[in-house]
């Protein structure tokens, strides 16, 4: 029973707060930076909706695209936390497509999606996350983005807890370190080893938890935001060893820190107050505050071991029951889920290829249209020289032909001339004889 009840825990705090550190990504010009950045220091409070609506407003006016942005980034948080999710896929989507040719503004667009998906995956939307989070893998591998790997294996990793697999979390979760390094995102390792302490800590390997939670704590002076998420990691083990002391302590210097309200969503508050109650023995009012837990699945896992603890056996028995129902139904949709994304990915698979083979068809096609016309030029040449050969030969035929003829009407000249000479003379003997007689 404490087992499930850490595991809902841990699930719960790998959705709060935004998912990654407040980064000016946008490079939008520092007033505008400062308004937007307190709002993301809170990102579940109500006021961020009239901060989303000026910015959007002032993206309109002067036609930037960036305010735009950072407006529907405040929304969307602000939907989730208060269960409008349409709203709030509707304010992501637009977000998407606004970004979804702009190379210059890609950490902003890993960073929004991996948040988002975070939000998939608290509500069991794991098979949508899982799907973003391969389509992000895809464009980071195009463009050569370890930015965007890092984001995609962190989703995997948070499914994997989701699916209750610490294991395959943790492994997703060593790569997604491995690419923040690579991308020199150090801003994102703190959350990793948050991450990963709270895998080992379901593992019961609380040496392994503790040694990835300092790490993060190391980060602390830089992301303030780290130093809550270390000490709620520092509860979780705490209460998963038992060691009630040390969780109060913890628990008290919690409640009492004011980026706990601001940072932690409802839900995640609830259950932590909960784990408190019950581990001092104040189980009706741990009953009270399991009922106001958002999720049905929540409110069973946290709600048999109270009525055990009471000794209302049959209410335990009945609530655990609806806990395995729950459970079964999730367990069935994550298989129907993977078989789809699996269809899906061999689809897409099957399209890549088609697409690959039609790419080399046209390049073969061009390829013969082009030896085609070369041939064709390549004999059209051959035989117009063949021609123009041809023709030469037999111009030079009818040259020397007439040039013999010339020679030959020359000869019957000369001769022509050679005999009126002849006679001429033979007329002039004939003349001069005569006189003499």
């Amino acid at each position: 029973m404490r087992r499930l009840t850490l595991i809902w825990l841990l699930l719960c705090l790998a959705g709060i707060g935004c998912g990654a550190q407040i980064v000016n990504r946008l490079g939008v010009d520092s007033d505008t930076f400062e308004r937007y950045a307190y709002g993301r220091m809170q990102p579940y409070s109500h006021t961020n909706l009239a901060l989303a609506d000026s910015l959007y407003r002032q993206g309109v006016q002067k036609q930037n695209y960036r305010y735009q942005c950072l407006a529907l980034s405040l929304e969307f948080p602000v939907r989730f936390a208060e269960g409008d999710y349409a709203r709030m896929d509707a304010a992501v989507a637009e977000l998407k497509d606004i970004l979804k040719g702009r190379k210059d503004v890609r950490s902003f667009y890993f960073a929004t999606l991996h948040e988002y998906c975070q939000y998939l995956v608290h509500l069991g939307r794991s098979s949508e996350a899982m799907l973003e989070a391969r389509a992000m893998e895809r464009l980071a591998n195009e463009e050569k983005r370890p930015l965007g790997k890092m984001y995609s294996y962190r989703i995997v990793g948070l499914i994997q807890s989701y699916r209750d697999n610490p294991y395959l979390a943790i492994q997703n979760f060593t790569k997604a370190v491995r690419y923040s390094k690579e991308a020199r995102a150090e801003q994102d390792l703190p959350n990793l080893y948050i991450h990963i302490s709270q895998e080992y800590t379901k593992m019961k390997d609380f040496a392994r938890a503790e040694e990835f939670c300092a790490q993060a704590e190391t980060y602390q002076s830089f992301f303030p935001s780290i130093r809550l998420k270390a000490k709620m990691t520092r509860a979780y083990i705490y209460y998963a060893q038992e060691d009630w002391t040390a969780f109060w302590a913890t628990y008290q210097d919690l409640v009492s820190d004011p980026l706990y309200k601001m940072q932690a969503d409802q839900d995640t508050r609830f259950g932590m107050d909960v784990c408190y109650l019950q581990s001092r023995g104040r189980f009706e009012e741990a009953l009270a505050k399991a009922d106001s837990l958002s999720m049905p699945r929540d409110r069973y896992d946290r709600k048999h071991g109270i009525y055990a603890a009471l000794g209302a056996y049959d209410a335990a028995y009945d609530t655990l029951d609806s806990l395995m129902n729950e459970k079964d139904s999730i367990y069935i949709k994550v298989q129907n889920e993977d078989l789809a994304i699996l269809d899906a990915e061999m689809n897409n698979a099957q399209l890549r290829q088609d697409a690959e083979r039609l790419k080399h068809q046209n390049q073969n096609t061009i390829l013969l249209g082009f030896i085609a016309m070369f041939a064709i030029a390549f004999f059209s040449i051959l035989f117009s020289q063949w021609q123009l050969r041809q023709n030469l030969e037999e111009m030079r035929g009818k040259n020397s032909q007439m040039l013999i003829a010339r020679r030959a009407y020359q000869k019957a000249l000369d001769a022509k001339e050679a005999e009126n000479a002849m006679k001429v003379k033979i007329l002039q003997n004939r003349k001069s004889n005569t006189f003499k007689l």
